[in-house]
């Protein structure tokens, strides 16, 4: 089932996420449902918090970043109660954009690689090292789950220059072609 994606302005998205156990309630059919809802919206990564759940829980699918025959350069995998070990190399800036943040893109600096700590969704933990976009989309929703959005990484002028689209998306005046769900202070 496709459900709303919350957009920029909502306060879920600032919350910083909790720890769940296996025992967390229809965990298999929230991993599908997020899984359909980020296929629905054309994205390659979806956190919890960016449905409405303050949950330390989200998937990356970057094999679709890929040409079919370099598809297993890229991840498909779900992340719970994940906690970065270790960030290195060197930073390098790519255009990113966010399925709660629609119609927005800038360019982001992050370093290449990670190797981060985390639980699949049968509980089985893990310690792994990514680099390049398995990295960069890592990242970028692991910030989802501490309560980050891609444009606080972004420098004060560009920020001030996407500051009326951003409104905007607040407002609930941006209608993507998914399921969205707006916070509104009117």
């Amino acid at each position: 089932m496709v459900l709303p994606v919350y957009g920029y302005g909502h306060p879920i998205l600032r919350q910083e996420a909790e720890g769940i156990g296996p025992d967390y309630p229809d965990l298999k059919e929230l991993i599908e449902n997020m899984w359909d809802t980020m296929y629905a919206a054309k994205g390659v990564g979806l956190a919890a918090p960016q449905i409405g759940l303050p949950i330390r829980l989200f998937l990356v699918d970057t094999e679709q970043a890929f040409e079919e025959e370099e598809m297993n350069k890229g991840i498909c995998k779900v992340f719970i109660n994940a906690e970065i070990l270790e960030e290195g190399g060197n930073s390098w800036s790519y255009e990113e954009g966010c399925l709660s943040i629609p119609e927005v893109r800038s360019k982001v600096d992050r370093l290449e690689e990670v190797i981060i700590q985390y639980m699949d969704e049968d509980f089985q933990l893990h310690t792994e090292t990514y680099d390049g976009i398995n990295a960069r989309v890592i990242l970028h929703e692991y910030d989802h789950i501490d309560g980050i959005l891609f444009t606080d990484h972004l420098k004060p002028l560009k920020k001030r220059m996407l500051k009326r689209r951003l409104n905007k998306i607040r407002q609930g005046e941006v209608r993507p072609d998914y399921p969205m769900k707006f916070f509104s202070n009117k």
